[in-house]
């Protein structure tokens, strides 16, 4: 992932490790008139770009589709606490999202024969994809300072 933080906890080996294998949502924020929305979305990491699918008629996918761009996490909730967080531009792609509706179906259900993979998949004409582009990226672990203070 370009644009990483010299801050950064983590190298793009390490970044890209954890996008990867994880399977916590990314937590997506855009401006929503005057006040800040946030979504959370499943997403897969290709090539350096976070990668979601979202209904055409969902706030989410409206807002994105006007403004281009957004702030992103992805975060473990439980100790201890690492994640990756940046922004990015948003490039939409309407229809031809059933591929990747597939991939994030199957990486966080873990197959697409359940109830809710198949509802989403019966609605994959109305979704929307989004590629975002990391324009800048952070990313930290309190492992080593939570540790400390648990003995």
């Amino acid at each position: 992932m370009d644009n990483l933080s010299k801050k950064s906890a983590w190298n793009q080996q390490e970044l890209r490790d954890f996008l990867v294998s994880s399977k916590i949502p990314i937590r997506i924020s855009v401006l929503d008139g005057e006040y800040p929305l946030i979504c959370s979305v499943w997403f897969e990491y290709v090539d350096g770009k976070l990668v979601i699918v979202s209904h055409e008629e969902s706030k989410l996918a409206k807002t994105l589709l006007r403004q281009r761009k957004c702030g992103f996490e992805i975060a473990t909730n439980d100790p201890p606490y690492k994640g990756v967080r940046g922004k990015a531009d948003v490039l939409a792609e309407v229809g031809g999202s059933e591929d990747t509706l597939r991939r994030v179906i199957e990486r966080y259900l873990g197959g697409t024969n359940q109830k809710l993979a198949l509802w989403l998949l019966s609605r994959v004409e109305h979704e929307t994809k989004f590629t975002l582009h990391p324009t800048w990226v952070t990313s930290w672990d309190y492992g080593g300072r939570m540790e400390q203070t648990r003995t």
